[in-house]
């Protein structure tokens, strides 16, 4: 009996202080409680007389541990700090299961592009003339469609151009006549005259490619249709 006496204070006792020391430092109240309990029956086991004494010495000493081994909250995130992995977090912040704030959101900056140029290279004309042909109005209509969700805040500058073959005042005034049909075409297609700016001709000054090759001066013969915003 004296064994049992001996052992059974100490088993209950470190079943108390183990059960705290899985517990926050806060809640040194509930070790208080669960450590007077245990401390009035180990009381009571000896004599009746000791069991308020047993209960104010196990609350004591439960409460104490708890206090000293508990687990943590310093940022008080709720988050234990054995398990934080955000210590220091503003009071206030919600956080996530690991004591962390949420990421922030993700917000994509639309960026507009100022200026942006359309060269036209399949609109082929009629030979040697400024006349479209019906492939040349289905690409252009086409065009119009995304011209007319610019206007009216769009400034539009036309610039036609040819190849090297013929002279250059010929070229000139060639280029000019297919700027202008392209942009009468895309005015009766809805989009505003206003938004014009510029409708000219760059003649052969300006290639893009080699004239010596066929795929050079196709290249070379183009209409371009620049786009300020």
């Amino acid at each position: 009996m004296s064994i049992v006496r001996t052992a059974l204070p100490l088993v209950l006792l470190t079943s108390v202080l183990t059960g705290c020391a899985g517990l926050q430092k806060t809640d040194w109240p509930k070790c208080a409680a669960v450590g007077g309990v245990g401390g009035a029956a180990l009381g009571a086991i000896e004599s009746s007389s000791w069991a308020g004494w047993g209960a104010l010495l196990g609350g004591g000493l439960a409460a104490g541990y708890c206090w000293a081994h508990g687990d943590g909250d310093e940022d008080g995130d709720g988050v234990p700090d054995s398990r934080d992995k955000c210590p220091g977090t503003p009071r206030g912040v919600q956080v996530d299961a690991d004591g962390c704030p949420p990421p922030a959101p993700v917000v994509e900056e639309v960026v507009v592009q100022k200026e942006e140029v359309i060269v036209i290279r399949d609109v082929r004309f009629e030979f040697d003339s400024a006349r479209l042909t019906a492939g040349d109005k289905e690409r252009l209509n086409t065009i119009a469609t995304r011209l007319k969700q610019e206007a009216p805040s769009a400034r539009l500058s036309v610039t036609g151009h040819t190849d090297s073959v013929g002279s250059d005042s010929y070229n000139q005034k060639l280029s000019e006549r297919r700027a202008h049909s392209v942009t009468e075409y895309l005015i009766e297609g809805g989009v505003p005259r206003s938004s014009f700016v510029s409708v000219v001709g760059a003649g052969e000054t300006q290639p893009v490619a080699d004239n010596a090759t066929a795929d050079g001066r196709a290249m070379n013969r183009r209409t371009e249709i620049k786009i300020q915003r």
